[in-house]
């Protein structure tokens, strides 16, 4: 197999290396670009960010459909504010209890209609209703359990979805970071392939022994190399 992507003179490892550290780390595109040149690299920032738009949504495929769709079964449902040029957006968010991005969707209404349509988006990636629902008290969730989730256990208590709160903080990082986004379409495909990237590449501490931690990221490691040595095609 070619080292190097067709049409592309810089080998797919440092591809990989500058894209994963992207959508991973609190980094700009410059600080990735200043990384790759300590290890003899010379790239600008605007290449950077054209591998991270071209091959971001690839290996974010990837990684999905190789890890599959078996979440838990107690889903945190939560939006968050966001402003593109001026023009207010919700982001809508979904985490199981392991705190593993589910799905996320950016809308212009934080209604009923609106709650609807992104947990019916969640339902045909999962396949699978939840046990247990989590929300604030926003009641737009109230008419979308009603509709999808009649059999389901709703809470609805905002200090019981703290997690998916905090899920947001990368989100609200990486805007600042960024200066804001561009545009909603920009927006919605980086923060998809970034939860992705999260899914696979943030494995929590205070889960493992520190050993196990270790090993855990290692294995994550080299799942996400196979994924770019092996990737060919764009999306």
């Amino acid at each position: 197999m070619s080292e190097r992507y067709k049409g592309y003179r810089i080998p797919k490892s440092i591809i990989g290396y500058a894209v994963r550290r992207y959508y991973r780390f609190k980094l700009s595109l410059r600080d990735v670009s200043e990384m790759l040149l300590e290890r003899g690299v010379e790239v600008t920032y605007e290449t950077i960010r054209n591998w991270c738009r071209t091959w971001g949504p690839v290996f974010a495929k990837t990684i999905r459909r190789k890890r599959g769709s078996s979440f838990k079964d107690k889903w945190h449902i939560d939006e968050m504010r966001i402003k593109i040029k001026g023009e207010i957006f919700w982001l809508w968010r979904l985490i199981d209890s392991d705190g593993e991005e589910i799905e996320i969707l950016l809308q212009k209404r934080r209604n009923a209609k609106a709650a609807i349509r992104f947990l019916k988006l969640a339902l045909k990636r999962v396949r699978v209703s939840p046990r247990v629902m989590i929300t604030d008290k926003l009641r737009s969730y109230r008419k979308a359990h009603r509709v999808l989730f009649k059999s389901v256990e709703h809470r609805s208590h905002k200090r019981l979805n703290n997690r998916i709160e905090n899920s947001h903080q990368p989100t609200r990082e990486k805007e600042r970071q960024m200066r804001g986004f561009k545009s909603p379409g920009g927006a919605q495909r980086f923060l998809s392939s970034m939860g992705v990237f999260r899914n696979l590449l943030k494995v929590g501490r205070y889960k493992y022994s520190a050993p196990d931690y270790r090993q855990k990221l290692k294995i994550a490691f080299v799942t996400f190399d196979d994924i770019v040595s092996s990737s060919q095609n764009y999306a």
